[in-house]
């Protein structure tokens, strides 16, 4: 029997201004360095979705958001477990984004995120904002 894969609920931000969408690349020394993802990060035992990620926008990107639409939930089996990612729209509200534990960010706007290499379970929500199925407001 195959055992049980540990399932690692995490949330990541899709972070909107004007228009594009805040795009980050992981750091050096972490599990898929050098790919880009949401920031965002594991869920508390007693957080929401919701809480978790404004307050790891807060610990990771010293800035505030205002989380709305939910993208996706996607899931992917790495060999470290399954990570279960829920993407949701944010919005700054206060603070602008500064590199704590990623390499760089970028600003794009969403038909032009495909072009970065992304983590496997981060793909599935670039596609639906890449295709405009989730209006991304400004």
């Amino acid at each position: 029997m195959k055992p049980e894969t540990k399932i690692i609920n995490v949330v990541g931000a899709a972070i909107v201004k004007d228009g594009t969408v805040l795009c980050a690349q992981r750091g050096p020394g972490k599990s898929l360095s050098g790919y880009w993802e949401f920031p965002g990060g594991k869920i508390e035992a007693h957080e929401t979705a919701r809480e978790a990620l404004r307050r790891e926008i807060e610990e990771e990107l010293l800035c505030e958001v205002d989380v709305a639409d939910e993208v996706c939930t996607s899931e992917y089996h790495y060999d470290f477990g399954t990570v279960r990612l829920t993407t949701f729209v944010c919005h700054l509200t206060s603070g602008t984004p500064r590199l704590t534990e990623h390499t760089d960010i970028r600003w794009l706007v969403p038909s032009a995120m495909p072009e970065l290499d992304w983590a496997p379970v981060d793909r599935e929500a670039v596609a639906i904002l890449a295709t405009g199925m989730l209006h991304v407001k400004h």
